[in-house]
């Protein structure tokens, strides 16, 4: 959906959220998960992310939302080798040194998860357009009714990445996301297909044992794929970054069997993602502690 007509439709919910935050959120918890969310004893996995968006008020949390000072973060934590290399970062995508990129990088701002352009060929790169892009992906906002206050704190810029790629393989970037909770790995999900009518997310668990029909979000292929060979490295990185928090997901991509470092996200799909069946949502809500829980 075209995101000023998303937020035009949201007008009345974004008005809520700042008069009744805990209402607006219920309100659309109850349209999106269809049944009644509980934020004085949430069960759920769902439940429990919409109390971590209203509760946690984590100062750390909206630098580690920014595709940029979460570098910071990671190197302050002692995993700066597993980041991507920066080749550029700014405000303005006028000065982005275009003559000087490498021929194939990827174009990020740094506050959204689709501000994304990946560059095979700088040289055909239709420059306008991409500063364009640009500029309008820098002046869109978070839904504030969505609850999820860390984002936008920062201010956006744009940063030049190196682009990624397997030596023996130009197309395949496998793209693994680590749930913690309370700073210790439980699942991970691998999509495929992506972008495509058949993507697929498999859930595996951290002994890498599919989790067969388990769904979040997109359905599950069952098909099982080798683990990663960096598989207890990325644990082990996992683990470090999510450890100020109660919950974080933390995204990697695997280049020649080595972790590359890709995002922290604190509340998966604003807590509104379709999690199924109810007994994996129950179980991934069991493995999050929240103070709320020794009411």
């Amino acid at each position: 959906m075209n995101t000023v007509v998303k937020n035009i439709l949201l007008t009345p919910f974004n008005i809520l959220y700042r008069i009744n935050p805990s209402l607006n959120l219920k309100l659309l918890f109850l349209i999106k998960c269809h049944y009644r969310l509980n934020l004085q004893h949430p069960v759920t996995y769902n439940e429990k992310l919409q109390w971590i968006k209203l509760y946690e008020r984590n100062p750390i949390m909206p630098k580690c939302a920014d595709k940029y000072t979460v570098r910071q973060y990671v190197e302050s934590r002692g995993c700066g080798n597993i980041l991507n290399e920066l080749i550029w970062q700014g405000f303005n995508p006028e000065d982005i040194p275009f003559d000087s990129l490498p021929k194939r990088c990827v174009i990020k701002v740094t506050h959204g998860s689709t501000f994304n352009i990946i560059c095979k060929d700088i040289t055909t790169l239709n420059r306008a357009k991409t500063i364009s892009m640009l500029k309008r992906w820098l002046k869109v906002k978070f839904l504030p009714c969505y609850g999820e206050w860390f984002y936008g704190i920062e201010r956006p810029r744009i940063i030049v990445e190196k682009y990624l790629q397997n030596s023996a393989d130009d197309d395949r970037l496998d793209d693994y996301k680590v749930y913690c909770f309370n700073g210790i790995p439980r699942y991970i999900s691998v999509d495929s297909g992506r972008n495509t009518r058949k993507h697929y997310k498999n859930i595996y668990n951290t002994k890498w044992e599919l989790q067969k029909d388990y769904r979040m979000a997109y359905p599950c292929n069952n098909i099982e794929q080798p683990a990663p060979k960096c598989l207890e490295e990325m644990l082990k990185y996992a683990e470090i970054l999510s450890a100020d928090f109660y919950h974080a997901r933390v995204d990697f991509y695997v280049v020649d069997d080595k972790p590359v470092f890709g995002e922290i996200t604190f509340t998966n799909s604003a807590g509104f993602g379709k999690v199924l069946p109810y007994e994996f949502e129950k179980a991934m809500g069991d493995y999050l502690k929240l103070p709320c829980d020794n009411r």
